[in-house]
């Protein structure tokens, strides 16, 4: 099934329409869903689609040509292969005279690094040909550096050539009640916390009305496909994959700051560095600053995929037993008792979201949501706010708390908010809300009555 992509589909069919040439930039981490839109959007559409291989440029030219022939030759082994990458785009060119035609070149990054002239023979014939015909270029790719630097950037020979662009993100935690719709609200949310929203790994866990059940077939597993992925794709991605595995498992035990990190994978702070810079670019990790200030000595690194943050928190350290065939046995005692605490960071996520994507009535024109956090001078401790959301325009902000636990919030955490908004100290107007699994005590409800603090419940993010 194809869940969830509608205004990429609606925009992509617009352009098609249109009748004029296109040359569309799809790009995003690996197993968002590219492909899969790409299939979508040329499922009833005349299509050349090549996928690039991490091979030589003889190897790509051989499949290239093949997808050629398979275009106007459905089924036949017989391809003959072009004597150049001008030379297909040459054919490509005659097809398209007499029909509107979709060319996709999918992983692109790996074409450009099998053939380091690709991208400007293409710029050279979008520019003497086919900017004035009908073909419809798309061009994607999972490198997100490499799209954004050697696609998309001011120095790359393609730059100034498309005409669209599509960063394909990951599904919000609303947008994924679509794969699982009967279960609850809070297996929603759990299965956002696992899967990060990435259409893939939703398919792979593949939840009936058990959400444990599928844990233990497809992720605590040996034989799973879940079970090896993050080591997979750093093989696949990483030419160290043993030292970038060793980054993220620092950072999942809690280090946040680089030399932090050096010093537990025990390499030196400037060689670290450039292994962060990669995970960054892949999306795996990600930079935090506290919202309204410029990154610097508060700025930490965190794991920002949600299903190599829920692997790296449980998979290691549990691998002898699973490897042995004892989930059964430990799963409740061992892994299961934590969950409500790893979801108490992907709860806060969510709540984010939940303002600036589906919340009405908000009652700041956001610009920007966030953490924040900083030292109480007065009291000597430091604190955390979940949620700093800054204006568009004015000086009034929006302070949230996020609370996942078993029992209902009471009035002694809108005094700790406004506390620690104090200590946030801008803005001249704060609008307080807080998020609670579990509901609000009476007392606290009575405030909100009174206007005092907006109140949302889990069920209410997804009304």
């Amino acid at each position: 099934m194809f869940y969830c992509r509608e205004r990429e589909m609606r925009d992509l069919n617009k352009r098609y329409n249109r009748g004029e040439f296109e040359c569309i930039v799809i790009y995003g981490r690996r197993r968002v869903g590219k492909t899969a839109l790409i299939n979508e959007f040329c499922k009833d559409k005349p299509t050349i689609f090549f996928s690039a291989l991490n091979a030589s440029k003889k190897e790509n030219l051989e499949a290239f040509s093949k997808a050629i022939c398979e275009k106007e030759h459905p089924g036949t082994d017989l391809a003959p292969v072009y004597t150049s990458f001008d030379a297909a785009f040459t054919k490509i060119t005659q097809m398209a005279e007499n029909e509107r035609l979709v060319l996709v070149i999918d992983e692109y990054p790996y074409l450009a690094k099998a053939s380091k002239s690709i991208s400007s023979r293409l710029q050279h014939i979008i520019d003497h040909t086919w900017k004035n015909g009908k073909l419809f270029l798309i061009l994607c790719g999972s490198s997100m550096s490499f799209m954004e630097y050697q696609v998309l950037g001011y120095e790359s020979p393609l730059y100034g050539r498309r005409t669209g662009q599509f960063k394909v993100q990951a599904l919000s935690y609303k947008e994924i009640k679509e794969f699982n719709p009967s279960l609850t609200e809070e297996q929603q949310a759990f299965v956002y916390g696992i899967t990060g929203g990435i259409p893939h790994y939703i398919n792979k866990l593949a939840v009936g009305d058990d959400v444990d059940e599928a844990l233990k077939d497809n992720l605590f597993n040996t034989s799973s496909y879940l079970f090896e992925e993050p080591e997979n794709l750093l093989k696949q991605e990483l030419r160290e994959p043993a030292i970038y595995n060793s980054v993220i498992t620092a950072v999942a035990g809690g280090a946040s700051r680089s030399n932090e990190i050096a010093t537990k994978v025990g390499i030196e702070a400037p060689i670290c560095a450039k292994y962060l810079k990669v995970l960054l670019d892949l999306g795996i990790l990600i930079k935090k600053t506290p919202i309204t200030e410029k990154p610097g000595k508060k700025t930490v690194y965190a794991i920002g995929d949600n299903f190599f943050k829920f692997w790296y928190r449980f998979v290691p350290q549990n691998t002898s037993s699973i490897s042995a065939g004892r989930i059964e046995h430990i799963y409740d005692s061992v892994i299961k008792k934590h969950y409500a605490d790893y979801m108490g960071r992907i709860f806060e996520q969510m709540c984010r979201e939940y303002l600036f994507l589906y919340a009405i009535d908000v009652p700041v024109l956001l610009s920007d949501i966030g953490q924040w956090w900083g030292t109480d001078s007065k009291h000597k401790k430091e604190v955390k706010i979940d949620i700093v959301g800054t204006p568009a325009e004015g000086n009034e902000y929006i302070i949230g708390s996020c609370k996942y636990k078993n029992e209902p919030v009471g009035i002694d955490e809108l005094e700790l908010i406004k506390e620690y908004a104090e200590v946030f100290g801008k803005g001249n107007k704060y609008h307080y809300y807080i998020f609670s699994k579990s509901g609000f005590t009476n007392g606290l409800k009575e405030l909100a009555e009174r206007g005092e603090v907006r109140l949302v419940s889990l069920e209410d993010m997804y009304k």
